[in-house]
């Protein structure tokens, strides 16, 4: 780990023997939205790093703080709801709860949905690992009227319970104190399992006898489920490859009347529901039925999606689009930098003889008046009210109920509802939109994601731009939205169609209501801010130098004349032909260059309305291809980007004939 939080074994090494200088290695596991990442940064003072799990592309947050006094080392997991894990990212927490390399596991659970999160708590007792349960967001619960008896519920467990609140930083203290007390060596009580579970359990369980990492009942348990990358871990492990233990799995399951799966998860969750007899207890009070009308109000169609179309109006193209890409840029953009920075660079550089080398720095593609200008005048301030947006929406529990309201729609695009995480967050940049992707469950719906991302979605430097320049114009923003809603759900429908596979399974925990903490909203805002900017700079200036370099050999020229034709065809003039080759660098660079081109009124209405619509379209930038790249393979990628662009210059043809049909 960088910065300092190195840790005390690899990722596949031993548990280490804790000792005076020994980092203690804690694991946070438990389901999305359960406010794990908050109780992350609470637990590390915010500062971590992100890297991927060793032979996978899942991205694990690793961060350093202290457990009473010992140096120790955090792990903030991917989310599941079972070690019968479903996706890439579900198995990658598994084999970090498998791996007995990390000290203490820490299960955080939401204490209004402790019922139905206990299940989990009993596989991870399973393992046999120093154990802690951090019951979270115990506020939602008490507003709800329901109250957890933690002391009793730590004695029938065997392990710590500590109530906390993550947002607020209750319970921290207490939590940090039980896992040092865990990590003196106590380990959760296997739970007893009736209606031949347990007995199944131990049977199989009898039958390993190689060297596991943790305790080989949870192995038991998972080769009873048919798990087909545990049962590789036990034929590997195994002096006789598996094959005793594989013969009495299949004879344990023989006799159960249902399947394994579903017989064991049965039997858990009477465990769990037993455990909890009386220890939560109601008094009645319903103090936030209020709230839970509205988020039930804001998942179901009626008012959910009149609600979301107020969202997006006054979120996107009221603070986003005439705020700021309006208001804040013009500010930037024309007194700032037209008024002030660029007639003082200008002057600056007036002295360099050599005319090439002045046209480097300043001029139509200079770093400074192009590229810093791009990126901080018209792209950042867009970016920074694109990420307070998202950061309230986020802060306050909306995404889910929004997961759960297009579950529908998505469903025909062969998405689940799970998807409108990286598809909401491609509105901020479809780069980290497209990293995200590996959190949807199957591969066929990681890939339709990804096109769809590429194609239709414009990231918010690009929306905002293009909502500022269609501002005063509604019908023009009209067609332009007609237009992209229609591409994301005809081509998402056809390629549902064509790709093979079954559609996702849907399954999303739903966290309260909250009112946003301006805390976490601009800690959020900023951290976002910084790694955007950090990655769009040096992109603006490489671009400019490949601008500059292009337009000193010749070859700008040369690409201008051959795009030339291409744009006349869709009725636009030939300085549009520069706007598209900025948009190959990226797609914000490209919208900038737009916004420049129609603050002199080169364009008419219906030429703007041709060039959005194919601009937005048009190919990906040069961050999210090499991640397209990166995540589905390069064929995958390649065939996108040789479907997108014809498809773009397509479409901007048809809609130019259409207006212009209808406009004589």
């Amino acid at each position: 780990m960088s910065g300092g939080c190195h840790s005390a074994t690899s990722d596949h090494g031993p548990a280490p023997t804790r000792g005076a200088s020994a980092r203690l290695r804690v694991a946070l596991v438990g389901a999305p939205n359960v406010g794990k990442s908050a109780l992350f940064n609470r637990l590390t003072g915010r500062y971590s790093t992100v890297s991927n799990y060793p032979g996978t592309s899942v991205e694990i947050a690793r961060g350093c703080g202290t457990v009473d006094g010992l140096a120790a080392e955090f792990l903030d997991t991917p989310g599941l709801y079972s070690l019968v894990a479903a996706g890439e990212d579900g198995k990658v927490t598994r084999r970090i709860v498998l791996g007995g390399d990390v000290d203490v596991l820490v299960h955080v659970l939401e204490a209004k949905s402790i019922a139905r999160a206990l299940p989990l708590t009993l596989q991870l007792a399973e393992v046999r690992r120093p154990l802690v349960i951090a019951l979270n967001m115990t506020d939602e619960a008490e507003r709800l009227g329901l109250r957890v008896d933690a002391r009793r519920l730590s004695a029938r467990l065997g392990v710590e319970v500590v109530p906390t609140v993550a947002v607020q930083g209750r319970g921290i203290d207490a939590l940090e104190k039980a896992i040092a007390r865990a990590a003196r060596g106590s380990v959760p009580r296997i739970p007893f399992y009736a209606n031949g579970v347990g007995e199944a359990i131990r049977t199989v369980r009898e039958r390993l006898s190689g060297v596991y990492a943790v305790d080989p009942a949870a192995f038991a348990a998972l080769l009873l489920q048919e798990d087909t990358e545990v049962r590789a871990t036990v034929a590997e492990a195994e002096p006789d490859g598996g094959r005793a233990a594989f013969a009495e799995a299949a004879v344990a399951r023989r006799k159960f009347d249902a399947p394994a799966t579903y017989r064991i998860a049965v039997e858990r969750q009477r465990v769990a529901d037993a455990l909890l007899e009386g220890v939560v207890r109601t008094d009645g009070r319903r103090s936030s039925a209020w709230v839970e009308t509205l988020g039930r109000w804001l998942a179901a169609p009626f008012p959910g999606i009149p609600a979301l179309l107020l969202v997006l109006y006054l979120g996107l193209y009221k603070f986003v689009g005439s705020f700021g890409a309006g208001t804040v840029v013009d500010w930037l953009e024309g007194a700032v930098f037209e008024g002030r920075i660029n007639p003082f660079l200008e002057s600056l550089f007036s002295g360099l003889p050599w005319d090439w080398l002045r046209s480097l720095f300043v001029g139509e593609y200079g770093l400074l008046t192009l590229g810093v200008r791009y990126a901080v005048a018209i792209i950042l301030p867009i970016v920074g009210a694109f990420f307070l947006f998202f950061s309230v929406l986020e802060d306050s529990g909306y995404f889910p109920r929004l997961a759960l309201l297009v579950d529908r729609t998505f469903k025909r695009l062969g998405l689940s509802g799970r998807a409108v995480i990286p598809i909401v967050l491609g509105f901020a940049c479809d780069t980290m939109a497209t990293m995200v992707t590996r959190t949807l469950e199957t591969k066929r719906e990681r890939v339709l994601a990804t096109l769809l991302l590429a194609l239709a979605i414009p990231c918010s430097a690009q929306l905002g731009v293009i909502l500022a320049i269609l501002a005063g114009n509604p019908l023009a923003f009209g067609v332009w939205s007609l237009v992209l809603l229609g591409t994301f759900l005809l081509v998402g429908a056809i390629t549902a169609k064509l790709l093979p596979g079954d559609s996702p399974y849907f399954h999303m925990e739903l966290p309260p209501l909250r009112r946003p903490r301006l805390g976490n909203v601009l800690m959020k805002t900023y951290a976002r801010m910084q790694w955007y900017f950090l990655e769009v700079l040096p992109l603006f200036l490489l671009a400019s130098v490949l601008l500059w370099i292009g337009e000193l050999t010749g070859l700008f020229r040369l690409a201008v004349a051959a795009l030339t034709p291409v744009v006349a065809a869709l009725g636009l003039p030939a300085q549009t032909a520069s706007v598209f080759l900025f948009g190959f660098f990226r797609r914000d660079y490209g919208a900038a260059g737009l916004y420049d081109l129609t603050q002199t009124g080169a364009l008419d209405a219906v030429q703007v309305t041709v060039a959005a619509v194919t601009l937005t379209l048009f190919v990906p930038c040069i961050a999210q291809f090499l991640m397209m790249w990166k995540e589905r393979g390069p064929r995958t990628a390649i065939g996108m980007l040789a479907f997108i662009t014809p498809f773009a210059f397509g479409v901007g043809f048809l809609v130019n004939a259409a207006l212009r049909g209808l406009w004589h």
